[in-house]
């Protein structure tokens, strides 16, 4: 992306998607790291010399992420909080919420220092509960989730707070401390009740449960007062030194420390997930409802699921073009490409697919790989019954115009006959590549010539009855013999077609299986990050004196712990609950041999 787009426009008091960035987002399959930047009563992207604002509505800027292979960085920019041209807060209070429920980090930029100014400039921190929800359940109320703050913080940004023209010293009572120290000063709590420190501690107390991970950077002046009309046309190198030094450490943290963004359950989000991310929020604040993860995550989880059992369908064909365009072909290649392409259309399903829970959608696509493979096997047989009766025509024309010169009526003909027979299908059998119908058609093809066969026998003069005889029952043997052969064919082709089944049914188990690990391992590690997070904000409120919240917190995330058993069971839960169901959905889909009698059955 060459330049910022506007993604949530911001016009008439309303916010509406631009539809040309969602459909950017779209074609981004890419996992993505999301950075927002919240501006406080100032301009974004757009630099500028005057007060007005900007950014109006949140803008888009992807560009490859600098340290992350195969990802994108995605910029977010919105319009200043406190703009006094909107005269509607309440798009402010949107957009903060947004900004949180799209990034995986969240730079708060405001100017001078951190006083109480700035930190009541974010005073829609202490609404969140009001504006997002976490599960479907709450979602139409406004009481507290199970486990409180906690559940929110197994989702919620890092939070970076850059502070620009910072010209105070770093020392706290004398004493000088870092960037880092500096915010956590700045958002200890005061003891006592009262309604004063109740409402200096109410937003201090919300960043510090919603964000417990939390970074500091100032920023000194970046030139002279005369230059800084012309700042956004300046040269890098034209910057103050100290604040290109504190502009490449900013840029080395949110390059190296901002996570690929994840939504709940702990699945990675692409460019393309994050467009219907983006849509269902917004969507959602245009009805007047509050934004639910756990609704936007099924929403987004339904159309992927669908999308990649398509995907995984089009891989699967695309890899059986190339043996298609050989039929016929015996059972042990189409099987072998089979296989193979099985397995990468599983891939590609895992790959884009999440939270298909029951397997539904698995089990979609293995009905639509059998189904396809069924046909498949009907083209090659009925490709192998053309080519082997095509040889036999064209092979048993010699026998056929001597037939019609009486070379076989005369006595001996018979043996003549045999002679020339024996021949015609040893040749029939030393033709390659006839397919898994060429012991069938062969055994056809004798029993319809087994009446000429006899006519020629009886007449042959040469022969007596008893040698007829003799000569008769070899030639039932000889039709047992070849009845067999073709039995056995069919014997194979049906055992190599559920074997395939079976094989097919585990390969996907098997990744289903992996995937949902790994889901789960990202779960855990997302409970227990949140877990440290909090018993370390509870630890620093016992040091500060505040008892009777770190009670409180204790409480909290004790009804954490409890909500999120069944993450914590892991491998037991997941063999015990999980992959029966998705064992019972494939068997219930019928086999590849099934669907093949079904389609064999229709064409008759």
């Amino acid at each position: 992306m060459d330049s910022p787009m506007c993604l949530v426009e911001n016009a008439d008091g309303e916010l509406h998607v631009v539809p040309g960035a969602i459909r950017y987002l779209m074609g981004l399959n890419q996992q993505v790291v999301v950075v927002a930047v919240l501006a406080g009563k100032r301009q974004g992207f757009a630099l500028g010399a005057t007060i007005q604002s900007k950014t109006k509505g949140i803008w888009m800027w992807c560009v490859p992420h600098p340290e992350k292979r195969d990802h994108t960085l995605v910029l977010l920019d919105t319009e200043g909080l406190g703009d006094v041209e909107k005269g509607d807060s309440k798009n402010d209070a949107w957009i903060f919420s947004l900004a949180i429920l799209l990034s995986s980090t969240l730079v708060y930029n405001s100017r001078g220092t951190i006083d109480n100014q700035a930190v009541e400039n974010l005073q829609y921190v202490s609404e969140l509960t009001e504006r997002i929800k976490v599960n479907s359940s709450s979602a139409s109320s406004h009481d507290d989730e199970e486990g409180g703050d906690a559940q929110f913080v197994q989702f919620f940004p890092n939070f970076v707070w850059t502070i620009r023209d910072f010209t105070l010293l770093l020392e706290i009572d004398g004493r000088n401390v870092t960037e880092d120290e500096y915010l956590e000063h700045s958002l200890e709590l005061r003891k006592g009740g009262g309604k004063k420190n109740l409402m200096y501690n109410l937003p201090r107390e919300c960043i510090r449960n919603y964000f417990p991970s939390r970074k500091c950077f100032v920023f000194p002046t970046p030139t002279t007062p005369a230059n800084m009309p012309h700042l956004d046309s300046m040269d890098e190198a034209d910057l103050c030194g100290s604040f290109r030094k504190v502009a490449d450490t900013f840029c080395r943290f949110i390059f190296q420390e901002s996570r690929t963004k994840t939504v709940k359950g702990g699945h990675k989000v692409t460019g393309r997930m994050l467009g219907h991310l983006v849509k269902t929020y917004v969507e959602t604040i245009a009805k007047g409802s509050v934004p639910c993860l756990e609704n936007a995550v099924l929403a987004m989880a339904q159309i992927e699921n669908q999308a990649a059992v398509v995907e995984g369908q089009a891989v699967y064909q695309r890899g059986m073009e190339e043996v298609k365009a050989l039929f016929p072909v015996a059972m042990g290649q189409i099987s072998a490409h089979h296989l193979r392409s099985d397995h990468q259309a599983t891939q590609a399903f895992m790959k884009r697919s999440f939270k298909d829970e029951n397997g539904d959608f698995l089990k979609a696509l293995a009905v639509a790989i059998a189904k396809h493979y069924a046909d498949l096997l009907i083209q090659n047989e009925d490709a192998s019954e053309k080519k082997c009766a095509a040889l036999l025509e064209k092979l048993s024309v010699p026998m056929a115009q001597k037939i019609k010169e009486g070379i076989y009526a005369t006595p001996g003909g018979y043996e003549l006959y045999c002679s020339h027979h024996d021949n015609m299908v040893a040749q029939y059998r030393a033709e390659p590549d006839k397919g898994v119908r060429a012991e069938e058609i062969l055994e056809q093809f004798l029993r319809d010539k087994s009446l000429e066969k006899n006519s020629i026998l009886q007449a042959d003069k040469k022969l007596t009855e008893n040698e007829k005889k003799i000569h008769e029952e070899k030639e039932r043997s000889a039709v047992l013999e070849q009845e067999k052969k073709a039995a056995e064919e069919k014997r194979l082709e049906m055992e190599r077609t559920m074997e395939d089944d079976r094989r097919s049914k585990d390969e996907k188990l098997k990744q289903m299986e992996e995937k949902m690990k790994e889901e789960m391992k990202q779960q855990e590690r997302d409970f227990h990050r949140a877990l440290e997070c909090k018993m370390q904000e509870q630890k620093d409120l016992l040091e500060k004196g505040h008892k009777e919240k770190a009670d409180l917190m204790r409480q909290e995330i004790e009804e954490f712990k409890n909500s999120n058993k069944p993450e914590k069971e892991g491998g037991g839960f997941l063999e015990s609950t999980v992959m029966p169901v998705l064992r019972l959905g494939l068997d219930a889909a019928n086999t590849f041999f099934q669907y093949k009698l079904m389609r064999g059955a229709f064409m008759k």
